[in-house]
């Protein structure tokens, strides 16, 4: 049975992770290619957005590479990557509202917003050393026997813990932006309702994607758990 619980922790996160990347490229590369009639520009659109909320303080700027867009609150500044900057595709309009979204949170102090960014830079600390010290505990209680290796797993545990809490905040974040989006989207004229299921079929796959990363998050806290119970009872 423990045996079964590690496989399913262990692989059907990353199945679930690969089918949420799968979802997102196919989506957009299927409606990037898709031109809306208005043939307004990404960027266009995010300023539309924004402009509706009263935002004029917030820099759009494009960034390279594919589905690196952004909403940056601390330098107020919105990235969007290239064939989203310019680009007049039902993609790019879609990822660019759901940007403008996130700037809109901003605006209005969107609770779950706010408790993301008070996490972000615990969350940091916590990515950057989880794999080392959880790796480090493993050696030591499995070659070692060292009691030390337990303490390191259970230091693990505290920032997968702190991962998992900021990926769970993380959903109701890009749930709303996306929300917002696609309202304004319509109402805006930026796009047919028609028009609307090319963008909703690109948020609605990119959402997938924050669910995959919670999933692996908690998958790897469960799993680090198991290891201290285990070796708890061995005890």
């Amino acid at each position: 049975m423990n045996s079964l619980w590690y496989l399913a922790i262990l692989i059907g996160p990353f199945l679930f992770g690969l089918y949420a990347q799968m979802r997102v490229h196919g989506a957009y590369n299927k409606n990037v290619k898709i031109l809306s009639r208005g043939r307004i520009t990404g960027r266009e659109a995010a300023d539309a957005v924004m402009r509706s909320a009263g935002i004029t303080n917030v820099e759009i700027v494009q960034v390279p590479g594919q589905l690196t867009d952004h909403y940056d609150p601390i330098h107020r500044r919105l990235a969007l990557s290239e064939l989203n900057y310019n680009g007049t595709s039902l993609a790019a309009l879609g990822v660019a509202a759901h940007e403008a979204g996130h700037a809109i949170q901003h605006k209005v102090g969107y609770a779950m917003m706010n408790v993301r960014q008070t996490l972000a830079p615990a969350t940091q600390i916590a990515a950057g050393v989880s794999n080392y010290v959880i790796m480090g505990g493993v050696l030591l209680l499995t070659f070692l026997k060292n009691p030390l290796g337990y303490q390191l797993l259970v230091v693990g545990a505290i920032a997968l813990a702190v991962i998992v809490l900021f990926q769970l905040v993380t959903l109701p974040v890009e749930f709303d932006a996306s929300r917002r989006a696609k309202a304004q989207l319509v109402t805006l004229g930026i796009l047919d309702k028609d028009e609307m299921k090319g963008a909703n079929e690109t948020l609605d796959a990119a959402a997938l994607t924050y669910i995959a990363a919670f999933v692996a998050a908690l998958g790897s806290l469960i799993h680090v758990l198991m290891i201290l119970a285990g070796n708890q009872r061995r005890d």
